[in-house]
Formats: structure tokens, sequence, C-alpha cells
């Protein structure tokens, strides 16, 4: 089923067994990137045979790391619309404006690519339990896949979490737990846990497999554009799983010579005005981001002080020609009532940010105005509505 052949280190390239159980590079603190045989899928697999399989993200099953079909957990994720902003682009001047709404996902956010790759590799791997911190939407489809592929749940987020999250979290079954703090609290209390009693972290990177649920973001892209690429994506940036991914989708979609030309998107990473630590560490030039302090925003996906992956991000930003943006919690207001009212799309406050930021990059004459500009709205609003 899957073309799966080793695990490989970001930074120092060592490979690993990905038959078993894996982290992240116990040497070099660094993520693992799954590697497959795409020169057997290069001889062996046609692109557009993948087209007239059953709809969604498994239709790229041998592109991800579950070798049975048996331990395939899923709830027809993927295969989101790609969706032209005509009122929109007209307003702002611009021919080919579109957005990947990813809104319409099981548990209505992109976070169900991930945990659908990631839980379905454990459970092959013989995980029975799994933990993770979250600053929502990740835990809301945790709890989902986790109750479908009948495994224990844990989950650990900050109190002022959306309350949807939190609700939907309990519902599918999962053990909630609010602590005061950020993700980063979170994410040192999920890890304590996992150690001292065995459960299986799938945080964000520390594990290698929810990047590859994000990356058929990239493939669907490519066979919606005709096996070309857009010229700007505009991705908002928390953990940036989603980034690398696509960056990762593309390098394989060049060695599987599916590509029509060579030119990859300039990437765009998206944060708030009020937790910007790729933002700062993109304009100041350095190779990875100090810790955000004192983070606050209303976008809780983007609070995120610091990834564990923030090298890699930078790193895929710079090699793509791209460019890294904050906006404020005003302008994301703003962008989410203008996204509803002119195009029906009723945004996350995450995926709204993608249209602040492009309002920025037009007054910056950074695009041109004919050029395939993709937005991603990464999740529903529905979720961030306050309970009463």
């Amino acid at each position: 089923m899957s073309y799966l052949v080793n695990l490989q280190c970001y930074e120092c390239g060592r490979f690993y067994d990905a038959g078993v159980i894996q982290t992240y590079c116990p040497v070099c603190q660094a993520l693992l990137f799954a590697r497959y045989d795409l020169d057997a899928v290069r001889r062996e697999l046609d692109r557009d045979e993948f087209r007239s399989r059953p709809a969604g993200m498994w239709r790229w099953r041998e592109l991800l790391p579950v070798h049975q079909s048996e331990n395939m957990i899923s709830l027809r994720e993927g295969d989101t619309p790609l969706l032209r902003l005509p009122n929109l682009g007209s307003e702002l001047g611009l021919s080919r404006l579109m957005v990947k709404d990813e809104s319409l996902n099981p548990t209505g956010t992109f976070k169900a690519r991930g945990l659908s790759a990631a839980l379905s590799k454990a459970k092959e791997l013989g995980v029975t339990k799994v933990i993770i911190p979250t600053a929502g939407n990740a835990g809301g489809a945790m709890a989902a896949y986790a109750a479908r592929g009948g495994l224990k749940a844990h989950i650990v987020m900050p109190q002022d979490s959306p309350r949807a999250n939190v609700e939907e979290s309990r519902i599918a079954g999962a053990t909630v737990v609010l602590i005061a703090g950020s993700i980063t609290d979170a994410a040192g209390l999920a890890g304590e846990k996992a150690r001292a009693e065995g459960w299986f972290d799938v945080s964000t990177f520390k594990e290698p497999y929810r990047v590859e649920g994000k990356k058929i973001m990239g493939y669907e892209l490519a066979e919606e554009f005709g096996w070309t690429l857009p010229d700007v994506i505009i991705y908002p940036t928390g953990g940036g799983t989603g980034l690398v991914g696509m960056w990762k989708a593309f390098e394989e979609m060049e060695a599987l010579g599916w590509l029509e030309n060579s030119c990859r998107p300039r990437m765009v990473a998206v944060q708030s005005a009020g937790c910007a630590p790729v933002v700062k560490a993109f304009q100041e030039k350095l190779p990875c981001c100090d810790y955000w302090l004192d983070a606050s925003t209303i976008a809780s996906g983007l609070r995120v002080p610091k990834s564990f992956a923030d090298r890699i991000i930078l790193d895929d930003l710079r090699e793509s020609n791209g460019n890294a943006v904050a906006v404020s919690d005003e302008a994301i207001i703003q962008a989410q009532k203008r996204l509803a009212c002119m195009e029906g799309i009723f945004a996350a406050p995450e995926g709204a940010a993608t249209l602040a930021a492009l309002e920025t990059l037009i007054r910056q004459g950074w695009v041109a105005l004919d050029e395939r500009i993709v937005l991603f709205n990464t999740g529903t609003g529905l979720k961030y509505i306050p309970a009463d």
C-alpha cells in the first residue's frame, strides 16, 4: 500500500527504522521526515490515476505512511475545494485569487489531515493511547480519530481555548485537561505524562507523520492546477506543519517528474502581531526563532510562542523566496467580515489572517496583480463563536 522506506533526520541526515515507534532524532532533537521509494513510485504509478480514485486524502495512499489498509483511520478528510474569490479579487485588482477552504474537513479544520495520518500509523505500530498538547483544533481532531480507531486520547489545552474545541474533544471520549498558560506550557505537561505513563505524544513535529497528512494539500493543489503550482501561497503559521508539509510535497513531486514545470510557489507565513516569532526571525535573518513572551491573539492556532520546527519553516520560506507577515487582531476581524460578506465564507481567524496579510503584500508591491495566489482558510469560524 505504501512506498515508505525509512525516516530521515532533517538536520543530520541519519536514517531511522519506520517499522518501529519513532519520535524525533535523538541526536539532533530535530524532525524526522518520512522517505519513500520515489524511483519505484515513478516507475509504477501514473499521476493521473489518482484522480479516478474515491475522493479523500487516502487516495494518495502510496505516498502516505500506512502499509495495511485496515490500519487506516479516516473520516473522509481531504479534497477540500479550491475556490475562486471573484468579488474580493475584483476589489483588490487581482485576476486569479483563490482560497483552499479547509473548513470542509471532518471536525471543521485542516487538523483532520495530520491526525488521520499520525493516528493511523500509530495504530499500525501498536500504539493504544495518545496524548496531545493543543491550542484547540488539533485536540478535537485527535479525539475524533482516536475514537474511530479505538485509541485512548488525552488532551492538554490552555483554559482559554475555544469552548467548541473542549466540548468536541470531550464528547468523543477524550480526557481533557485545561491549564493556565500557553500551548508551550501544555506541551511540557503532555511530555511529562507521556514519559511517565507511556502515552504516545503526537505533538506537532515531535512525531514524523502529522506532516505527511498535511503534505497532501500540496498534491491536491498541483492536481487542481493541472500539475503546475500557484505563484504564491499565503498560509497561517503557528506550528507550521502545513507549510513544511506542502514544501515537502513539492520536492517529492519534482523527484517524481510529475510537475509540468519546476517553478515552486513563493511561500508566505502569516502570524498575529501578538505572537509573531517566525516573522521576527525572518525579518532579522535569524536561523531560528526566539521564544515569544506574553503571546496573545484571538487566533488561538497562531498563539504558538515557538514552533519545534522553526528552523525548517524559516529554511522553506527563504528557499521559496517567500515572506513572513504579521497582522493585528483588528485586521483579522475585518478580513473575517470581508470574506463572509463578499464571498460567503465564514473563515476561522487564522484563515482570515491570510487575507489581511495579502492586503499588506499588495501595498508593499510584493505580489503582481496577475499572479495565481492561494489563501488557506484552515478552519470554520463557527468554532470560535463564544459560548453564552
